[in-house]
């Protein structure tokens, strides 16, 4: 699991790469956490284009940080989302509380 942070004017891009799931979770959800709050973020894009596989530990951490988010009156969206991963984001119902874009310049728009 690898995970890079680039930072766009107020927004914070999360790209993760590898395997989202029970082993992964906990770091992932710390490192996004700690860049959330050390940077006073609240517009969060999850780039999920290098991610192969997803659980349920994976769509926790998602929601775990929209949850964050929202006490903060900030927002969250996905892009990028394989066949695979995406499937399970549809059987868990996340899209119809987290938007989900194509590419980058649209998420960028929309948030």
């Amino acid at each position: 699991m690898y995970i890079s942070f680039n930072k766009l004017e107020d927004k914070l891009i999360v790209s993760i790469m590898g395997e989202l799931d029970h082993h992964s979770s906990e770091e992932v959800r710390s490192k996004i956490d700690d860049r959330l709050e050390r940077d006073n973020i609240n517009k969060l894009i999850m780039d999920f284009s290098n991610v192969s596989f997803m659980d349920s530990s994976g769509i926790g951490v998602v929601i775990g940080r929209y949850k964050k988010l929202l006490t903060r009156k900030g927002t969250i969206c996905i892009i990028r989302v394989n066949k695979s991963v995406r499937r399970v984001f549809e059987l868990s119902g996340m899209f119809k509380i987290i938007n989900i874009y194509d590419d980058l310049e649209t998420a960028l728009k929309c948030i």
